[in-house]
């Protein structure tokens, strides 16, 4: 099953330009199982994400992107800003789970190598969108070294962008309850989408062109 973990709606986040039905339609056209609204500090479109989900029978997940770091599984959002530990500390204890996003993003956005000294992230994102190939390096870097569970995600703001990195999870997701298992169990890897194909990148390949996402130096799933 393959899953973008990190897509942005217009709705609830200022920045992004797609809503949630031409986030579905593109996530099909490009053979995705499912997608994850993950706004910033906000998961206000949960009721509209599960009414739609019903009525498209499209896998639609709702978490937020706060403090760098994609949540999932917890109802109310802290209404203050909190230290990353502080933030996964909070969805550990409401049985959720936090994964790092771009982690070494070199805008002031991303955990870099506090990722190292948090124990409770259930992983990071290895494959970003919308980030440098460089700092993608970097992430994948960590994630050969340290042994993290790797995810991969569009950060996608623009239509086109909606699947362009993705999480393949081994078995069938059906629920969020699936999903925060499947995260857990760290069975996952951080693919690319590629003429037509998502595909794995090969362990080894530390270079920015496995990043470019038209390289070739990856193998389909």
């Amino acid at each position: 099953m393959i899953i973008d973990i990190h897509v942005h709606e217009k709705t609830f986040s200022a920045d992004s330009g797609i809503g949630l039905e031409e986030i579905v339609e593109e996530a099909r056209r490009k053979g995705l199982d499912g997608v994850c609204v993950t706004d910033h500090d906000s998961n206000g479109i949960s009721e509209i994400a599960f009414e739609y989900q019903q009525k498209c029978g499209f896998t639609i997940f709702v978490g937020a992107e706060i403090c760098d770091i994609l949540v999932f599984g917890i109802d109310e959002l802290p209404d203050q800003k909190m230290h990353a530990g502080e933030l996964l500390s909070l969805v550990i204890n409401q049985g959720g789970v936090g994964i790092a996003a771009h982690p070494y993003r070199d805008n002031n956005r991303g955990l870099g190598d506090n990722i190292k000294i948090l124990s409770d992230l259930a992983g990071i994102e290895v494959l970003n969108g919308r980030t440098e190939p460089h700092n993608n390096v970097k992430a994948l870097e960590a994630y050969q070294q340290y042994s993290m569970p790797g995810f991969g995600g569009s950060d996608a703001h623009q239509l086109d962008e909606v699947g362009k990195c993705a999480t393949y999870f081994p078995h069938g997701i059906k629920t969020e309850a699936d999903f925060i298992k499947a995260v857990k169990s760290k069975r996952c890897e951080p693919v690319f989408y590629e003429n037509g194909v998502y595909r794995k990148v090969k362990r080894g390949l530390i270079n920015e062109k496995v990043f470019s996402f038209n390289s070739g130096l990856g193998f389909c799933i």
